[in-house]
């Protein structure tokens, strides 16, 4: 657990320093929990290998566990990866990525029961932010990710009101500026037909 509420380090969430993203993977691999910018709501994170980083990220957010969080990708390959993707879901997921949709899937060996639904369900995202894409793909695997939030729900759109509320369980926050965005669409593509769980950000309409 970190001894003190988390630096914070302002970035680019379009155009990511190599030193900065360098910096947060680091703290990833050692098992760290980083608060990072995307295209819908702040973000938190961890190494999808960290298994007591995951459940930090669960008290942290106060999250029951029968609720799985989700894994953030940089690119459909990696979605394939983690997930079976017919034919069907990779034409829906190639028109709506990267994007502001979390897209729920049935998952291979490579995930985590905790990150699994009793239906062996996953969530993944491909974002269309470039800096959370470029940390999963300096790190080399799915980050854990979860919305920034305080333990009543409370969305936390600027770094500082992270740092207040969840600095103490945080290793970095990654600072780009205040958000005033929206949740992700939820689109499960389970049994080849697309279905709308819940109406955020993305459009189906792009």
């Amino acid at each position: 657990m970190p001894a003190a509420a988390a630096p914070i380090l302002e970035v680019d969430v379009d155009h990511p320093s190599p030193r900065h993203i360098a910096r947060a993977v680091e703290i990833l691999e050692k098992g760290g929990l980083i608060a990072y910018p995307t295209d819908t709501y702040y973000g938190l994170g961890c190494d999808l290998n960290a298994k007591k980083a995951i459940e930090r990220l669960y008290q942290l957010k106060g999250r029951d566990k029968k609720k799985p969080l989700s894994l953030l990708c940089p690119d459909l390959s990696d979605v394939a990866r983690y997930a079976h993707v017919s034919n069907f879901a990779y034409r829906a997921m190639k028109g709506l990525t990267p994007g502001a949709f979390t897209f729920i899937l049935e998952a291979t060996r490579l995930v985590p029961e905790v990150m699994m639904t009793k239906q062996k369900q996953v969530g993944l995202r491909v974002p269309d932010a470039a800096l959370p894409r470029e940390l999963a793909k300096a790190l080399g695997r799915p980050l854990i990710t979860t919305s920034a939030t305080h333990t009543d729900g409370t969305v936390l759109s600027d770094a500082r009101d992270i740092k207040t509320a969840l600095g103490h369980g945080l290793d970095l926050i990654l600072d780009g500026g205040v958000t005033l965005n929206e949740p992700s669409t939820v689109v499960s593509l389970i049994g080849d037909t697309l279905e709308i769980l819940r109406q955020g950000k993305g459009s189906l309409e792009s």
